[in-house]
């Protein structure tokens, strides 16, 4: 007889309506592995992560304390009727790791805190505990009267001469690595005074509080030109520490330009700032190599201790797949649990094909793939069981020969008793799964519904846009391109490269390969991105708030902004929802946010405008017909068609919609906010935003990411068109459908890291099929094409 506890083996949704779904209605079995597939926007995300995940995460939250609720994010419940048999959910997503310039894979993998007390048990000579051996705590040192409190009331003093709290980071840089030498010219014009703006730091306006501080501090005079200023003057202006001061009765610190500019602008990671200030801080900031530590963050006491030879700086800079051979040696029983446990998360980092990085490398320098995985490391060796475990195509960013020891892995969780869900289109990793669940059948507006639901032998049999195109296999071009010229690359030695010489064809669709971590992004971005001309489609994330959406993004609002008022004979500024246009009762954002607390925020939709985000004055005016709120209320295929011909032509939007329709973005609405786009729907958006720059080499870097099966097909055909247009496209990719499509392929390896960095074919891939025996590459795109 089967046990009560025993029954509750489903995940139940009844009824989900998050984003695009349509009252969706499914059972999922727990501990397996369900994979969620169907083109791109078509639900899958608002399933997975928008709705189970989400509401996981919430009912956990509210097992919490009020108090500690207060400092949590606060969520919304999903639009959902019901929702049964959920297990605590983990999300291991896409998301970029943190910009924080003081993370490193080793801080972020626990990996670097286990080496820091290895280094205080076994490092000679002796000099402290383990943060004696980090970067991010510094030296501190105390003198005076140390009072302790006894029974009694009694205080027991103590004098004490120097107490030193040792800490591993280096004075000069501050754990960073790297000094920055500032130019002077570029914060200030010395001709003129600060009434006249000579500060020239981007925020610093006379007209808002730095004015009044400047003014009100009393240190010098605001009228006087700069370079009449005396020497304390011009110090206290750049350099002074952070100072208490009262200005119109309210209480203030006043903070040095240079202070201020390392607390707000030096501590962030440049790519993580916005465009203007990564441009001033460009323009006016040097970075070097810290001259003391030699970029190892660390201070001269924590690099002199040594194990078998080596300090931790040298260990950090290894490889992965080296230092766990390191490890291996190292034979000492007093620490055996640790090495243990060191060991199996440095073995780990091979297991998921991330050997390749050190654990000094920067976690901003993480791809997304690479960032997923590293997520992925901490849930490998978890004891927890029954857990649900959700991924976000954990094969991106994979060679074919890598897909196998993640489809491995995922087993692994599942096999522990875990229920995977994993959203997905690589036909490799919907081939290991337990049960499908495949969404569509069209995207955006067309999609939101079950196609298909069952075994991936049924998914194959059943009629779905997927089903159909799971077995597809692009065949080899039977005549490819003939280059017009080639560009140069002469000793290329960026990261792991070993002075790699090689052609690459322009005029031609070319193809970069090899595994993850074979030196693919350091050949094309160390040697090409920065050439004249070449303009680079990265899978950087679009940043983009919820007043964002693909009209403000790709600048198609300005031309249709100018359109409505040159018909209307008003300013275009009254078009904007950002500006003098938006509603009063939102201010522009359709929605209103209600505050309760310790409750969730509740998102409501703004009774005086509807969600339309204008003032009713401004729905007024109309152009062809429609209002503003009506246009940007149009998915892109049907603006195009509006602003093609007629009497609302106009030629600018419809330059800018035709890049949108040829990217596959045809269902998108105009006004649809960019937090509700999917991470391949942002990635075409940047690509037909960019496609407009005048460029005449491409550099294309895994566009396929969050493609379906039907949508790789279109990117191939917009790649033709590209370099039929004269450009030259040069493509890092691993889908083989992109590969055999390719006039050239050069393929890098033979592996990764160390042992990659070498070019190991060039040619047509027809020559890399017929060689398929000497590369990886040329095994697995062999077996796609089905040659022999």
């Amino acid at each position: 007889m089967t046990h009560p506890a025993d029954t509750h083996d489903l995940i139940r949704v009844a009824g989900a309506r998050e984003n695009n779904l349509k009252d969706v209605s499914v059972e999922l079995p727990k501990r397996r592995l369900t994979v969620f597939t169907g083109v791109s926007g078509s639900g899958k995300s608002s399933l997975v992560f928008g709705t189970i995940a989400a509401e996981s995460q919430r009912m956990i939250n509210e097992t919490y304390s009020s108090f500690v609720q207060g400092f949590m994010p606060t969520l919304a419940r999903p639009e959902v009727d019901l929702l049964d048999g959920l297990t605590t959910a983990i999300i291991v997503d896409q998301e970029r790791m943190g910009a924080n310039p003081r993370s490193t894979v080793g801080t972020a993998t626990d990996a670097n805190a286990m080496l820091r007390i290895l280094f205080s048990r076994l490092g000679e000579p002796r000099i402290g505990s383990p943060t004696a051996f980090s970067f991010n705590v510094p030296t501190r040192k105390a003198s005076g009267v140390m009072s302790t409190e006894k029974a009694g009331g009694r205080v027991e003093k103590n004098v004490v001469k120097e107490a030193v709290y040792l800490g591993g980071m280096c004075a000069r840089c501050e754990g960073l690595g790297n000094v920055s030498d500032i130019d002077l010219t570029a914060l200030y014009d010395a001709e003129k005074s600060l009434n006249e703006s000579a500060i020239k730091i981007p925020g610093y306006s006379m007209e808002g509080w730095y004015g009044r501080i400047f003014r009100g501090c009393g240190w010098f005079d605001p009228d006087k030109p700069l370079k009449k200023f005396t020497k304390k003057e011009l110090n206290d202006l750049l350099y002074k520490e952070a100072t208490k001061i009262k200005v119109e009765g309210i209480n203030l610190t006043y903070l040095g330009l240079i202070p201020q500019m390392q607390k707000s602008m030096l501590s962030k990671d440049v790519e993580a700032m916005q465009p203007h200030i990564r441009a001033f801080v460009e323009r006016a900031v040097t970075f070097q190599t810290c001259p003391e530590c030699d970029g190892t963050r660390l201070s001269a006491e924590a690099r002199s201790v040594k194990i078998a030879g080596k300090n931790i700086a040298e260990l950090c800079a290894m490889q992965i797949t080296d230092l766990a051979d390191w490890l291996r040696k190292l034979k000492e029983p007093s620490v055996a649990p640790l090495l243990t446990g060191l060991q199996a998360l440095l073995d780990a980092f091979a297991d998921i094909g991330l050997g390749y990085l050190s654990l000094d490398r920067p976690a901003g320098t993480l791809s997304g793939g690479e960032a997923q995985r590293t997520k992925m490391i901490r849930h490998l060796g978890s004891s927890l069981t029954d857990v649900t475990y959700v991924f976000d195509e954990p094969t991106v960013g994979l060679h074919p020969h890598d897909i196998q020891r993640m489809n491995e892995l995922l087993l692994q969780l599942r096999d522990k008793g875990n229920t995977v869900l994993v959203v997905e289109h690589k036909p490799e990793t919907i081939a290991i799964a337990d049960h499908v669940v495949d969404l569509g059948p069209g995207a955006g507006t067309g999609g939101g519904t079950i196609c298909f639901e069952g075994t991936v032998a049924g998914l194959r049999k059943s009629k779905t846009v997927t089903g159909k195109h799971l077995d597809d296999r692009a065949a080899l071009k039977d005549e490819v391109r003939s280059s017009t010229g080639s560009l140069e690359i002469c000793k290329a030695s960026t990261h792991n490269l070993q002075d790699v010489d090689v052609d690459i064809p322009l005029g031609v669709l070319c193809v970069v390969t090899g595994v993850a971590g074979s030196g693919k992004s350091s050949l094309i971005h160390g040697s090409v991105a920065d050439r004249e001309g070449v303009v680079v489609i990265d899978q950087s994330a679009i940043k983009g708030s919820r007043r964002s959406n693909p009209a403000t993004y790709t600048g198609l609002l300005e031309p249709i902004r100018k359109a409505f008022a040159k018909a209307n004979g008003v300013k275009p500024a009254l078009f904007s929802a950002n500006s003098e246009g938006a509603c009063p009762g939102c201010n522009g954002a359709g929605v209103i946010f209600t505050e309760l607390g310790v409750m969730a925020t509740v998102e409501s939709t703004c009774e005086e405008c509807e969600g339309k985000r204008f003032q009713a004055a401004v729905l007024e005016y109309t152009f062809g017909g429609k209002n503003i709120a009506e246009v940007l209320a149009m998915p892109v295929s049907e603006a195009l068609a509006f602003f093609s011909d007629g009497d609302a032509a106009t030629p600018a939007a419809q330059k800018i919609l035709e890049r949108l329709e040829d990217v596959g973005l045809g269902y998108v609405n105009l006004g649809q906010p960019l937090t509700t786009l999917s991470g391949g729907e942002r990635q075409r958006l940047k690509l037909a935003t960019q496609m407009a720059e005048k460029g005449d080499i491409y550099v294309l870097d895994e566009p396929t990411t969050g493609l379906h099966l039907a949508d790789v097909e279109n990117l191939l055909g917009l790649l033709d068109r590209l370099v039929e247009s004269g450009r030259s496209v040069i493509v890092i990719e691993h889908h083989q459908a992109v590969m055999a499509h390719a006039d050239w392929i050069i393929d890098l390896g033979p592996g990764a890291g160390h042992d990659g960095g070498t070019v190991v074919f060039t040619g047509t891939p027809a020559e890399l099929v017929a060689a398929k025996k000497k590369t990886l590459t040329g095994e697995h795109l062999a077996a796609y094409v089905g040659a022999t």
